[in-house]
């Protein structure tokens, strides 16, 4: 069995007597698309942070690549890329010229006209960064995140802000690295974009791991119930069961004999909102809280 790309055991982050992080386990393993999900608060930000070797922790152990991101130096981290919510794209070079800069910092760079082919920006290759929409320059964006060719690529909130067709052409680009055989650490509100897009997810709330699996099983969403909603004789029925099938027989059976019509007739299952809602839901004497360091749009460096 592979090593994981990234392995966490109970790491934890306090700022004073808060803990914003409470001791939290988790792996990431080769070629997978992981979600790591979380309302504002809940430590997100700042196991990321840890992860991508910009904050110290409290205690915990932390690999990723093989190293402990507080120590590791500038070879390790040539092999990690990350886009962050707020890019930072000069406006007034083009597409070419920012690969072309980005591509000096490291010692052996992905082709450039190779990595403008992989975002999908080809015709746009000699167009300025201020001239994109806001779709092509998060795929510019991925562009300068991959042209140190990195095995590890942290995403944070790619598509935040994005028109439906801009964060479906976003999605191609992210469901694209896991074909080049990188491993990518996503965070996301959106929850369909976790469903399209993630191998497995992990949600934390208020500091603490809350639930993990596949988008499909996650908090056991499959064995949940499923609601029958309909409308029958000017009424509105709505029930749950646990078999789906049978109940659904029955009904239309009983309405065929009475010769009526189930209007509306909907079958759904908790969706993947659902259940993050249900598990994330701030309790009753407070918000949850977490994330309480400093932040900015920028990364803080890090000593070697």
């Amino acid at each position: 069995m592979p090593e994981p790309v990234i392995s966490i055991s109970g790491l934890r982050m306090s700022y004073g007597e808060v803990e914003a992080v409470r001791g939290i386990d988790l792996e990431v393993m080769p070629g997978e698309i992981f979600a790591f999900l979380g309302p504002n608060g809940a430590g997100k930000t700042t196991t990321v942070e840890i992860l991508e070797g910009y904050r110290k922790r409290s205690g915990g152990e932390v690999t990723v690549l093989g190293e402990d991101p507080q120590r590791a130096g500038r070879a390790w981290r040539e092999r990690i890329g990350i886009v962050l919510q707020s890019g930072r794209l000069d406006p007034y070079l083009t597409v070419r010229e920012s690969l072309g800069l980005y591509a000096g910092y490291y010692r052996a760079p992905r082709p450039i006209d190779e990595v403008i082919g992989l975002v999908g920006l080809e015709e746009k290759a000699e167009t300025r960064a201020s001239k994109l929409s806001g779709g092509q320059q998060r795929r510019l964006d991925v562009g300068m995140a991959l042209i140190g060719d990195p095995e590890l690529l942290f995403l944070d909130e790619p598509t935040t802000g994005f028109d439906p067709s801009a964060r479906r052409q976003a999605w191609d680009v992210i469901a694209g690295l896991r074909d080049l055989g990188k491993t990518v650490f996503l965070t996301t509100h959106y929850m369909d974009e976790a469903q399209r897009l993630a191998d497995r997810v992990t949600i934390i709330a208020g500091g603490e791991i809350v639930a993990r699996g596949t988008p499909e099983d996650l908090g056991e969403r499959e064995a949940q119930a499923t609601t029958i909603r309909y409308r029958s004789g000017g009424r509105e029925v709505a029930l749950q069961t646990a078999t789906p099938v049978r109940t659904l027989h029955e009904l239309t059976g009983e309405a065929l004999a009475r010769g009526e019509e189930l209007e509306g007739l909907e079958v759904t299952r908790p969706t993947l909102e659902d259940v993050y809602l249900e598990l994330t839901e701030p309790p009753a004497d407070g918000p949850i809280s977490g994330d309480i360091g400093p932040k900015s749009a920028h990364r803080p460096e890090v000593s070697e």
